[in-house]
């Protein structure tokens, strides 16, 4: 699933003067785009998405060489056509000891350079290409194996035989020929990546619940505490249904891994960016109706938030996601009410996010506690319905 989006970011400094204004005026059903502007057309990736790539390239040339071996190779279709997604290094390394090596190392490139501590333990993962390749895989056909690619707009995929020759295919189409899949286990980095996140957040000075916090009152001042406790429990945003824009993409190409980050003033006064997973949204032009928390107002001063829903493409790396974010909040100080941090956010992702494939993927602006309905993002690139719950204590 990857929600298509034009390549923008903020191209404008905004004054407090200029964003008190949008708190004031702004109503979230009609919410204007983000404040971006179309960046410098490149075909450049970022540094990461350069090492993740040629990890993962790396890594499906060495699986390509190792099917030459019949029984290695009658080991590996069995376990893909058994699962969608097969973790594939500890397979290797029970199998065949030089290409478990050789993928270790493809993992732990892939780990680095996406900012994560080495134990986040095997990323890669393996599946087949297309459900169309099931019958010809299962007859016993060799598989060519190709890198899952990150470009929405990419026109062509290069696969590699047993013999270790090269051949391009039509991105768009499915070959007849099984292709197996290189790419990378997205849940399991990015729930990763949100710690590294959270953590990085809170070095840099800027408070950070745990992904998975927002369930529980985790006020930072005594009178928030006591509050929440004299009512009993304390009051969150939940989402109801969601959907993001559908889009055509490559067959080769992997589902993203959705998060959001929901960020306004705590209730020490200083600006706070929460992490939230969304590990449902699997797929574009579906609605999901997850139940989910998405913001916990015990954890803020002010009626209001933001939220900005990302996506991790394989490219991400969540140490300097967590350094350039912290960087541009913690300029901004309450100034005695709420202030919209959208823009501060977008302005702190690094240039070379959007040469690719951008990680924005829409904006929220200022949330309210009370709201209780259909809202659609800044971008017009998803919906969120939402109502206040009450999380009422034991």
């Amino acid at each position: 699933m990857r929600p298509r989006q034009s390549r923008r970011r903020a191209a404008q400094t905004v004054t407090a003067a200029t964003l008190l204004a949008l708190a004031a005026a702004q109503a979230l059903i009609t919410a204007p785009s983000a404040t971006a502007a179309p960046a410098t057309p490149t075909t450049a990736h970022s540094a990461t998405a350069q090492k993740v790539a040629g990890a993962q390239d790396r890594a499906a040339r060495a699986i390509a060489r190792s099917l030459g071996d019949q029984s290695w190779r009658t080991r590996l279709s069995t376990a893909v056509l058994t699962s969608p997604d097969v973790a594939v290094t500890p397979l290797a390394a029970q199998a065949d000891p030089a290409l478990g090596s050789d993928l270790a190392a493809a993992d732990h490139a892939i780990a680095d350079a996406k900012g994560l501590n080495g134990k986040v333990g095997s990323l890669l993962q393996l599946r087949l290409g297309a459900s169309s390749m099931r019958a010809a895989l299962a007859d016993g056909t060799t598989p060519w194996v190709a890198a899952a690619v990150s470009d929405d707009d990419a026109t062509a995929v290069t696969a590699y035989d047993s013999r270790g020759n090269a051949h391009t295919l039509d991105a768009r189409t499915a070959p007849d020929h099984p292709v197996y899949v290189v790419d990378i286990d997205g849940s399991k980095a990015l729930a990763a990546g949100l710690d590294v996140l959270r953590d990085e957040l809170a070095k840099s000075g800027v408070r950070s619940d745990a992904p998975g916090a927002v369930n529980t009152a985790a006020n930072t001042t005594a009178s928030g505490r006591s509050a929440a406790a004299a009512a009993g429990g304390f009051w969150t945003t939940k989402i109801d249904a969601v959907e993001l824009s559908d889009d055509e993409e490559p067959w080769v190409k992997g589902a993203a891994e959705i998060y959001t980050l929901v960020s306004g003033f705590g209730q020490d006064g200083k600006v706070r960016v929460d992490p939230v997973d969304m590990p449902y949204l699997d797929y574009d032009g579906t609605v999901y109706r997850p139940n989910q928390i998405l913001v916990n107002w015990s954890n803020y001063k002010y009626n209001l938030a933001d939220a900005v829903m990302m996506e991790d493409d394989g490219d991400t790396n969540y140490h300097d996601l967590a350094v350039a974010i912290a960087g541009a909040l913690l300029t901004i100080t309450d100034q005695g009410a709420y202030i919209p941090l959208v823009d501060a956010i977008l302005n702190a992702i690094p240039t070379s996010w959007w040469t690719d494939d951008p990680d924005y993927v829409d904006s929220w602006y200022t949330l309210a506690q009370n709201y209780n309905g259909t809202y659609y993002g800044a971008r017009g690139n998803g919906w969120m319905t939402v109502e206040p719950y009450f999380v009422q204590e034991f």
